[in-house]
């Protein structure tokens, strides 16, 4: 099993994403059996973390796991590996709105000590009250080391390094690079699908890495993680049929491995497909799962995949059934308008019609409860999740899928739509809440 250890930092945008990412390219480089995960509800950098490491990244949530999928799920990311590294999500003590599901929680959960990236552009000796204030914040944790980011010239680190003594060790210190930037877009990065020549960058950002950081000392302060007996992980949804086609590509990229990998445990074949290459689901499945993405971005290339549609309405039409998840909650829907304003007509096995247009952020952990019996469960049945979109109804009719409120207890209303085993919202299912 794998002794780990997490990257953390102050606050988003210290550069703790590319600087995970370097990290597990350069250790995989040096020949070392590196696994990762991902703090948090995340798609787009999992998928960054398996491009830099060569392995699957996995999610690890506290807020809307049950305990026995945080612990399988984490045991299998330590599987098979001698290194693991894990990311932090937002600062390092920032959770759900009631408090929990921090990265430090996940810290003092697994037992692993955490790496502090901080980035010191336009910082000197302020740098050891950073330090100190976060060595010190919480006693359950270890702040075994940090790395400096975006350090300047000799001068400059002549003053962090002073500052920081006595205080934690100092791990690197990272020059500016104003080249290992990754592009951004609304909902975070832009996909590692997307990116051209993004084994160039990654390699670019190992070297800078491996120039200013101790690799050794790095894997050095690695510890075994806690993670109590193993235990067969549970499956966060039940499989919704035998034969599952579940649309893969640019605009359907948004999955949680777990889910997939619990549907193939409970025997379910998992049939992949491209509606972006105009590809049909599967003939013979008695499922679809259309899973998040940015259809939005796609809409015009949808709406004249015809025989995607054609085999989309045909599944319905044999009572197939059909789950959405946020974007592919839109491409269920009658209509997507785009940011232009252009409507594009959708498969239309929901009354629902969606827009980009006048983008507003959604955004935060979701409980919900089914409605109804259907493919995702029996009434009454209660999920956790997230939400994350700028999409927004246009209109809606029709019997909804869920109820919902936030991590406060704060409810929410009403989500989704559901036509007899059609169905789907914008929330996203991190996992079944424990009975």
């Amino acid at each position: 099993m794998a002794a780990g250890f997490i990257v953390a930092a102050p606050g988003s945008g210290s550069g703790k994403t590319v600087l995970t990412l370097a990290l597990l390219r350069a250790l995989v480089r040096a020949g070392r059996r590196v696994a990762s995960f991902k703090i948090g509800p995340d798609y787009i950098d999992p998928a960054y973390h398996a491009a830099a490491s060569g392995r699957p990244c996995r999610n690890l949530d506290l807020w809307a796991m049950r305990p026995e999928t945080f612990n399988a799920i984490a045991r299998d990311a330590a599987a098979d590996a001698e290194l693991m590294i894990g990311e932090g999500v937002m600062g390092l003590f920032d959770g759900a709105i009631d408090g929990s599901g921090a990265t430090a929680d996940v810290a003092a959960r697994l037992g692993l000590p955490v790496i502090l990236v901080i980035d010191v552009k336009g910082q000197g000796a302020s740098v050891a009250a950073v330090v100190r204030g976060f060595r010190d914040h919480r006693s359950d944790i270890t702040i075994a080391g940090v790395i400096l980011n975006r350090v300047g010239g000799e001068n400059h680190r002549a003053i962090l390094r002073k500052a920081c003594e006595g205080l934690v060790p100092v791990v690197g210190m990272v020059p500016r690079d104003d080249r290992l930037v990754l592009a951004e877009r609304h909902l975070g990065l832009v996909q590692a699908i997307e990116r051209p020549r993004l084994d160039a960058f990654l390699d670019a950002a190992a070297d800078l890495v491996a120039r200013h950081v101790d690799l050794d000392l790095l894997a050095g302060l690695a510890r075994l993680p806690e993670l109590g007996a193993p235990m067969p992980p549970p499956a966060p949804i039940a499989p919704l049929g035998q034969r599952i086609a579940v649309a893969r590509d640019a605009a359907f990229a948004f999955v949680y491995p777990a889910v997939l990998d619990a549907w193939r445990r409970a025997g379910a074949e998992i049939l992949p497909f491209s509606p972006l290459a105009d590809e049909a689901p599967d003939a013979g499945v008695d499922a679809v799962y259309l899973p998040g993405g940015y259809p939005e971005l796609h809409a015009a290339r949808l709406e004249a995949a015809d025989v995607f549609m054609t085999g989309l309405r045909d599944a319905a039409a044999r009572n197939a059934a059909i789950f959405g998840e946020c974007g592919g909650f839109m491409v269920l829907g009658e209509e997507l308008i785009d940011a232009e304003g252009e409507h594009h007509r959708m498969a239309g096995l929901l009354a629902v019609a969606t827009s980009i247009g006048a983008p507003r952020l959604h955004l935060g952990y979701r409980r919900f409860t089914l409605a109804h019996d259907g493919p995702l469960g029996r009434g009454g049945d209660v999920f956790r999740g997230h939400e994350f979109h700028y999409a927004r109804l246009v209109r809606q009719r029709g019997t909804p899928l869920f109820h919902a409120s936030d991590a406060a207890g704060r409810y929410f209303g009403p989500f989704g739509a559901v036509v007899g085993r059609v169905c789907g919202s914008f929330l996203h299912v991190i996992d079944r809440e424990s009975a």
